[in-house]
Parts: structure tokens; sequence; C-alpha cells
């Protein structure tokens, strides 16, 4: 008989532990779901993004060129410096003559170097290079076209006989940012009841948005690169032709939408 007894208890201790381990799993899943429900279902986010697009297109009213006037193998160190001298005053008296500011050219690199021979295991100085590279800010090039080119002509003709590139910009970037803004948000908000309608929900209120920009110009990399020593004759040459073309702002608005 107690052996009987014995066996029920344990029976009835088996169960029991059963019952509360069933509990515990059955208590666990509860928390995981709502846990991953809260994940997915956010009531406090209860929102919808629509993406819209805006581009606009214009023409570049500034061009920044960078020359460049090289010495190579002068006799002697100032030898070198005095010819780069000369030939960048005869380059900034070019640009006078065009009416370029003073304050529109500036310094971007100097140098002034030792060329080395090699002979039989021996290095001798064969010669002094000298370098200086000049950026132009060229304004108004919408309404005088031909400025731009008129420049490179006569820096060539002054003996800068490098051009090694061009930059193109607008003066009123951020007014054509934001027009690029706002119609991105006007075709954000001209999908937005298509794409409700399509998903039955009614939309509220804008609750917050992000821009991001696929194409701007300190995005983009405008320089063109017209070659580099000796690219320009000493002698007069002939004046080139440098279109600008035109160029796009493309900005994206990300606007999320309360759904009711």
């Amino acid at each position: 008989m107690n052996e009987e007894i014995k066996n029920k208890l344990k029976q009835l201790l088996e169960a029991k532990a059963l019952l509360v381990l069933v509990g515990i799993l059955a208590i666990t899943a509860i928390v995981v779901v709502s846990l991953l429900r809260e994940r997915i279902v956010n009531p406090t986010q209860n929102q919808v993004s629509v993406v819209g697009q805006g581009k606009v297109s214009y023409q570049p009213d500034t061009a920044t060129v960078t020359l460049g006037i090289q010495i190579d193998k002068a006799s002697t160190a100032d030898s070198a410096l005095q010819q780069l001298n000369e030939k960048n005053a005869r380059t900034m008296a070019a640009l006078d003559g065009l009416g370029i500011k003073r304050e529109d050219v500036q310094t971007q690199a100097f140098s002034l170097n030792p060329q080395y021979d090699y002979k039989d295991g021996v290095s001798t100085v064969a010669g002094y290079n000298a370098n200086q590279k000049l950026t132009i800010k060229v304004v108004d090039i919408i309404n005088n076209k031909d400025l731009l080119n008129q420049v490179v002509a006569v820096a060539g003709s002054a003996q800068a006989n490098q051009v090694t590139g061009i930059e193109f910009s607008i003066s009123n970037v951020n007014d054509l940012k934001q027009q690029a803004r706002i119609l991105a948000i006007a075709d954000a908000k001209a999908k937005s009841g298509a794409l409700a309608m399509a998903a039955g929900i009614k939309l509220g209120k804008v609750e917050n948005w992000y821009e991001n920009f696929l194409q701007a110009p300190d995005l983009q990399n405008s320089n063109a690169g017209f070659g580099g020593s000796d690219m320009l004759s000493s002698k007069a040459i002939a004046t080139p032709q440098i279109p600008t073309g035109t160029q796009d702002i493309v900005v994206e608005m990300n606007l999320n939408y309360e759904v009711k």
C-alpha cells in the first residue's frame, strides 16, 4: 500500500511540474509575440512614407578656371623664379585687360624644385623647375558668353601654358535647391492619394519628412581638364570654344503621413 501511495504522489508531482512548465512556456510565447508585434506594428508610429522627386535644370553663371605656368630646366633657381614671375605678370595683365578683378585671381599652388639627371649611378642637377597655379573666377558667363573663352585664350598668349580644369557653378544654388524641394513635395503629395486608395487606407497630416539630394552642384565633378604642360602655345592661339551646357539639381523628399 505504501508503495502504491508513493507512486501516486510521484505521478501527481510530475503532472504538477508539467503544468508549471506548460504555463511558463505559454507566458514566454505571449511575451515573444508581443515583442515581435511591437517591432512590426508600432502604434506610436502608425505612419506610411511617400517619396517624391523634384528636378530643376539651370545654366551655370560662374566658371572657375585653373591655369598653370610651368618653367622647365632653368639654369639656376633664381632664373626659374624670374621667368615664372615674368610670365605670371603677363598673365595678370592679360586678365586685367578682360576686366577680371584681382580679387578673383588666387594662387592655388607654387613650387620651385631642382631637376636631376642620373648617369652611371650618379645624380647631377640638370636645371630648376618652377610652377605656379592660378584659379580665376569668371562671373556672369550667361550674359557674357565669350568671356570664358577669352580668359583661356589670352592666358595662353601670355604664356600660361597649362589649363588643368574648369569648374562650373551657379550663384543662386540655394534658391534652386529650394525650388527642387518644393517640386519634390508636390510630387509626393500627388502620389499619396492614389497610393492610399490602392492600399485601402486614409492618410492624415504629414508627421515629418527628410530630403536626399541625388544630384547637386556640390555633388558633381564638373572639372574639365584641358591638358598639362605646354598645352597652350607661347604664341597667340585661337580662341577656344568652351560650352557651359545645362546641369540639374535633383532632390527626393520622403513624406511620412499619419495613417488614420
